[in-house]
């Protein structure tokens, strides 16, 4: 089904369609001495704080044009941090022309769709491994509205949103509408792949890998910086301080701790 932005599509009833978006970022850093990882997970603790999540799930509720009828939040005891909000339908200022093209998202300032029965969350999970020297930062974001266009416009904002070595991002659509003459739709927009609705100033910086099963409506981005400077994975200090073995040998541990976020799999 090929839709331009000019189309709508008549419907029976309410556009039940489930469209899920997951953000998983990750910053990896190395912490070689257990006051440094102490003093990283408490650094990035704060970063993240559920204050702060909060108010990221607020502007994308914005983003999407939604009403925030609840907010849960919490910060864990040793670290850690949950945040839940409940939306619904916001206010239409227009329609929404640029519901089915494949693009960026705006950042937060315009309202542009309705939704309902949906909610955003967030979750945070501070690790380290006492052995390796490196400690691992991950905060999950789920974004589930049912309406006419995809969460998949929050990402923009939400790549800005986070300082990001990795990132994997899933997208599904689940459940079916009607037209007025009872045609199923299990889709209502063409997507070919996640990695068109994030900015080009984003992409360039990134290795990027696509799983995608379309028949079924999944599809699975996952990205990887492309840049690697040891001093943005030292915290407290710089690379100016290490001999060149240390250099080689942090770097390696660092380069295999990414590659194996990024492909899944244990490396040697």
């Amino acid at each position: 089904m090929t839709i331009t932005p000019e189309q709508r599509i008549t419907l029976h009833g309410f556009n039940n369609l489930t469209k899920s978006l997951s953000f998983n970022m990750y910053d990896i850093c190395y912490t070689k001495t257990k006051e440094e990882r102490e003093a990283y997970i408490e650094y990035i603790d704060e970063q993240y704080n559920s204050d702060r999540l909060t108010a990221i799930l607020k502007n994308v509720s914005d983003i999407i044009g939604a009403h925030v009828l609840n907010v849960a939040q919490q910060d864990y005891v040793p670290q850690g941090a949950s945040v839940t909000v409940l939306i619904s339908e916001g206010p239409i200022v227009e329609v929404p022309t640029e519901s089915y093209a494949e693009s960026p998202g705006p950042l937060p300032e315009s309202v542009v769709i309705q939704l309902d029965k949906s909610h955003i969350t967030v979750h945070t999970y501070p690790e380290y491994h006492p052995d390796e020297g490196i400690s691992t930062f991950r905060a999950d974001i789920d974004v589930s509205t049912c309406g006419e266009i995809s969460p998949l416009k929050a990402l923009h904002y939400l790549t800005h949103s986070f300082d990001t070595d990795i990132m994997t991002i899933d997208y599904r659509v689940r459940g079916f509408t009607r037209d007025t003459k009872g045609h199923k739709l299990f889709i209502d927009h063409d997507i070919a792949s996640i990695q068109n609705y994030i900015p080009d100033e984003v992409r360039s910086q990134y290795d990027m890998i696509d799983v995608n099963v379309y028949q079924e409506n999944i599809f699975h981005t996952k990205c990887k910086l492309k840049q690697f400077d040891l001093d943005n994975y030292l915290f407290g200090y710089t690379k100016e301080s290490l001999s060149e073995k240390e250099k080689q040998n942090i770097s390696t541990r660092l380069k295999i701790e990414m590659d194996e976020i990024y492909y899944g799999k244990n490396m040697t």
